[in-house]
């Protein structure tokens, strides 16, 4: 595996992760944004080093995604990062495809738990473990019902829409 295919399985989904963290906070800096992959990480099991962060950062300015923005405090300066429409768009459409990935890992998460099972890998699980998993399951409904009661909405809404430019027109 080449070593840029091996860094972009990493720096895509960190890319999305940063763009996410700075579109739920309306504008953050890059400590901020440290401190919030530190609590997806699992306690911070793994972050990225500040420089890192700050090359990600730099090139996603470059690319015209995000925005910064100066602020002094004191003599110390602080460089609080925004979403630019162009970053907006690209966050929409990443979410859609990881909405489209989640149901794909769903089923090779199963199929890999069969396979795992009729090779013998298989092992019991714990109770708690169980319970774990199903409220994850629980909340993976609860969000893919909300979706799709919205998009059953949209559909209906343009159904709607269609028959009443039908019914208006002139029929010529």
């Amino acid at each position: 595996m080449s070593d840029s295919l091996v860094r972009n399985m990493f720096t895509v989904p960190m890319r999305n992760l940063i763009l996410l963290i700075i579109g739920l906070k309306g504008e953050t800096h890059g400590y901020e944004i440290l401190k919030e992959i530190e609590k997806v990480s699992r306690g911070g099991s793994w972050k990225p080093s500040h420089g890192n962060l700050y090359t990600m950062l730099n090139k996603m300015v470059e690319e015209g995604l995000i925005e910064p923005r100066e602020e002094y405090h004191g003599k110390r300066k602080l460089v609080k990062y925004t979403l630019t429409e162009k970053g907006w768009n690209y966050l929409k459409e990443a979410n859609e495809l990881a909405l489209q990935s989640l149901y794909i890992a769903v089923q090779y998460h199963e199929m890999l738990r069969e396979k795992l099972k009729q090779m013998g890998y298989g092992k019991d699980i714990a109770v708690e473990a169980i319970d774990g998993y199903v409220e994850l399951l629980d909340r993976v409904i609860s969000i893919l019902e909300a979706k799709k009661k919205s998009l059953l909405e949209l559909k209906e809404k343009a159904e709607k829409g269609r028959e009443k430019k039908s019914v208006t027109g002139t029929g010529s």
